[in-house]
């Protein structure tokens, strides 16, 4: 038992695919991930399967946490059912010390039954990163109401009352959750193999960090996304969501440079303090024998396409960072295998010799990285609320909206076109991609339950 691997899970909030310098972004400063590109496979090509409410984070981290697909979610994926094992129950079952700190999203009793220790938990959404409210670990799972703190994270006339046991002013969430996963590494139990679920809350916003990493990056050299626009060309339904709101139409480039340039920053502080915790792996002689995942709960669009948010279907929002690192991982491989965080489960599972759960649906992801030329999934598709779907192959990419009666299909060449700039779907030499792929997002329906009867009725 003590000689299976441990498991880090290193989990970000906001982090979009493209934000890692070793992956091919030049403006970025990550030192610490590209050295965990080198130490193992990154999956370039991962998704989330969407989301069921604005808050894609919820759902995302159900997905994660439970191997479920979207639609087989409860609650749109706020708290977690007693019959959906979570990872942490799984591992837990199998001999392993289970911790969790930082981002839970999911409901506390999920969060109790998931892990035999922890610290510095956050059950709310987005927050003031200077003064987070966290809990300590109960051992008995009561994780109550003790300090109803209210402040204004979106610097709007808007309260939020974040509950906690005590609230930590003056440093930043990224270093109270970097220091509680080190704290955890030194002092845990050695005659037991560990699962750390660690939960950083940056980069979303708002997006504060240490002046010295906002130093780091010039404004006026950010270079705008080939995709930058100041608006995006027709209503996607969710124009007015929250996240569109952090800035004001049209979107000027000094304005995205800027928020580009904080995003940045925060990613660069995280990749400071994840250096920490793998230095920590390191001196107590678990890195050798700890599998290390990095991946972010879902993208972020900062001024690519005219939006802000991720409450979309374009690449910048549902693609994803993932790196898998450790004992039975190929060093410096990259897969371009389509996959989701739903996959990260079973994969975990099949590396450790752990048998997956019944309620988990997610694929293992061991094959591809034996072979990085397999493919474990051939098709991609997700959903956002009643408004957008999406599906691509392996050429061509299609999304399906409906909003306020008005149906808009647009099919991207993501071979040729990744910055999915040039509409293709009113080529009549496309139509049969675009009827191929409708016919794959009905069975994909069909198959996962999606109980969006007004969207689908509106396909017809």
């Amino acid at each position: 038992m003590a000689d299976r691997p441990n498991i880090l899970i290193l989990f970000t909030d906001d982090q979009r695919f493209d934000t890692i310098a070793a992956l091919g972004n030049t403006q970025i400063k990550t030192p610490n991930l590209d050295k965990l590109v080198a130490r193992g496979t990154t999956f370039t090509r991962a998704h989330i399967m969407g989301g069921t409410c604005g808050a894609i984070c919820m759902p995302s981290r159900a997905m994660l946490h439970t191997g479920r697909t979207l639609f087989h979610l409860q609650e749109q994926g706020q708290h977690i059912p007693k019959e959906h094992t979570t990872m942490g129950e799984c591992f837990a079952a199998a001999g392993y010390q289970t911790f969790g700190t930082g981002k839970w999203h999911n409901g506390r009793p999920s969060f109790a039954r998931s892990f035999t220790d922890g610290g510095e938990i956050y059950f709310g959404g987005m927050m003031d990163h200077w003064n987070m409210p966290a809990y300590h670990y109960d051992p008995q799972g009561k994780y109550e109401n003790t300090i109803p703190e209210c402040f204004n994270p979106q610097a709007t006339n808007r309260v939020i009352d974040r509950p906690a046991d005590h609230i930590v002013p003056g440093k930043h969430s990224t270093d109270i959750v970097a220091e509680a996963v080190i704290d955890f590494i030194g002092r845990r139990d050695r005659s037991k193999p560990f699962m750390a679920y660690t939960s950083f809350l940056a980069p979303h916003d708002p997006r504060t960090m240490p002046k010295k990493y906002l130093d780091m990056y010039n404004v006026d050299e950010i270079e705008l996304p080939p995709n930058y626009m100041p608006g995006h060309p027709f209503d996607n339904g969710n124009l007015r969501v929250r996240d569109e709101m952090l800035e004001e139409w049209p979107r000027t480039k000094p304005a995205i440079r800027q928020h580009i340039a904080e995003y940045y920053a925060m990613i660069t502080h995280l990749d400071d303090r994840i250096g920490d915790v793998i230095s920590a792996l390191e001196q107590s002689d678990d890195l050798a024998n700890t599998i290390i995942v990095f991946a972010g709960d879902n993208g972020l669009a900062v001024g690519q396409h005219g939006l802000m948010g991720k409450q979309n279907m374009y690449d910048h929002s549902v693609r994803v960072p993932l790196i898998f690192a450790g004992p039975g991982v190929p060093q410096n491989q990259q897969s371009e295998s389509y996959c989701y965080l739903l996959d990260i489960f079973a994969t975990l599972c099949d590396l450790t010799g752990v048998t997956a759960p019944t309620s988990n649906e997610g694929l293992s992801l061991k094959p591809a990285l034996d072979d990085a030329s397999h493919h474990v999934r051939d098709m991609m598709h997700c959903a956002y609320v009643h408004l957008q779907r999406s599906v691509r192959d392996q050429q061509y990419k299609l999304i399906e909206y409906h909003v306020d009666g008005v149906r808009t299909t647009q099919l991207f060449d993501i071979v040729n076109d990744p910055w999915e700039l040039n509409d293709l779907s009113d080529d009549a030499k496309h139509a049969d991609d675009i009827q191929r792929l409708r016919v794959a997002l009905h069975k994909w329906r069909d198959d996962y339950d999606d109980p969006t009867n007004s969207f689908w009725q509106a396909m017809t």
